[in-house]
């Protein structure tokens, strides 16, 4: 049990602090008061102060953290405004967070997602950079009768050249465009002899089993890989082409991300793929056993996801209060306190929603549902 825990709250740890420091960040930018900044929620396990009175604290449950602003409230309205300007000096005025001008608090708000694809970016670019990335050619050594690749005409020496447009630079791109696709046709370019060609591709759905041997629904073409004249080409990148290739991630991870997530609410995505606290702890302790690395790669992938989430239009998240802040720019005026109340019963049931889902599939996940 303490293989999945521990892993799984330094990832936890890094990752929400990280987040929560770019709230913080733009938070003392702008001169706004922070009383707390908190990694985890209910009681505190250690903290401290410092020179500007915010509290630093580490906290029992480790799914979350927050930073408090001076004066803090969740829903503001016009009259709260006039209100607050008769309750607090000039001086606490200043570092109230909702007086605040539109465009600072917007920033405020964004730069905890923000955080989260920097830290992906910085992980990225420092594997590319010092332990190299994969350019090795993708070469399909076996075609399996009566599969896909056969029935869609791909053969054996065929090179990969794209999946669905993205352009596939080693043989662990094949299989990661074949598992993020949710089209029910992939789209493989191919180089055989000396043409190129475009052959359509339809998947199967089979259970199976991941590298870290959890059970998962599969989607399976029916090929075997090799390298390119039996020569792997694992290169350390300059500067420039590793900020290049560690953006270049950081991009396709996140659009191929909503699109799955679109793809699970229009029913056509597998939605028990979908995970939860035990999952991530699962998959945490056994990526922790290949090696530092692996996990820091986890890490980056898992900081994309929190970024992502956190910018989805529900109220309560950073997404929710960057939706007001449009409808703020929009009517020249907050929206009223009951209007905003409204929405964060419907961010709360949503959230609830998905919490309980992911527990679900988590549960099956472990053997504790059938």
């Amino acid at each position: 049990m303490l293989d999945y825990i521990l892993p799984f709250v330094a990832l936890i740890l890094v990752v929400v602090f990280i987040h929560e420091y770019g709230h913080y960040y733009f938070a003392k930018k702008y001169g706004v008061g922070v009383t707390d900044f908190s990694v985890g929620f209910g009681k505190e396990i250690f903290g401290w102060n410092d020179k500007s009175g915010t509290r630093w604290k580490i906290c029992w449950i480790p799914l979350g953290g927050y930073v408090k602003f001076f004066g803090d409230r969740n829903v503001f309205s016009q009259a709260d405004q006039e209100k607050l300007i008769k309750k607090y000096n000039e001086e606490d005025r200043k570092k109230l967070f909702v007086l605040k001008p539109l465009y600072q608090r917007v920033l405020i708000v964004f730069g905890g997602p923000l955080a989260n694809f920097l830290l992906a970016l910085v992980i990225f670019f420092s594997i590319y950079t010092f332990v190299g990335k994969d350019f090795t050619p993708a070469v399909i050594n076996e075609v399996q009768k009566d599969s896909p690749a056969m029935a869609g005409g791909l053969k054996q020496n065929d090179i990969i050249l794209e999946i669905d447009g993205n352009k596939v630079e080693s043989i662990m791109d094949v299989s990661k465009y074949i598992t993020m696709s949710s089209d029910d046709i992939i789209d493989f370019k191919v180089r055989r002899s000396y043409d190129e060609l475009i052959l359509k591709i339809k998947p199967i759905i089979v259970l199976g089993e991941d590298n870290l041997g959890n059970k998962i629904n599969k989607r399976i073409v029916g090929i075997k890989l090799g390298a390119y004249n039996n020569e792997i080409n694992h290169v350390k990148l300059g500067p420039v082409k590793a900020i290049y290739h560690a953006a270049h991630e950081v991009y396709y991870v996140s659009v191929s991300s909503l699109k799955y997530i679109g793809s699970m609410i229009l029913g056509k995505a597998d939605t028990s793929q979908l995970g939860g606290p035990i999952r991530i702890a699962k998959i945490s302790g056994q990526v922790a056993e290949f090696g530092v690395l692996a996990f820091i790669s986890m890490m980056a992938y898992i900081s994309i996801s929190l970024g992502l989430v956190n910018l989805f239009p529900i109220p309560m998240l950073d997404g929710g209060h960057l939706l007001f802040y449009a409808f703020e720019k929009i009517l020249g005026r907050p929206l009223s306190q009951k209007t905003q109340e409204g929405f964060f019963r419907i961010g709360m049931f949503l959230l609830l929603t998905l919490m309980f889902f992911t527990t679900f599939n988590d549960l099956k996940d472990i053997g504790l549902l059938r």
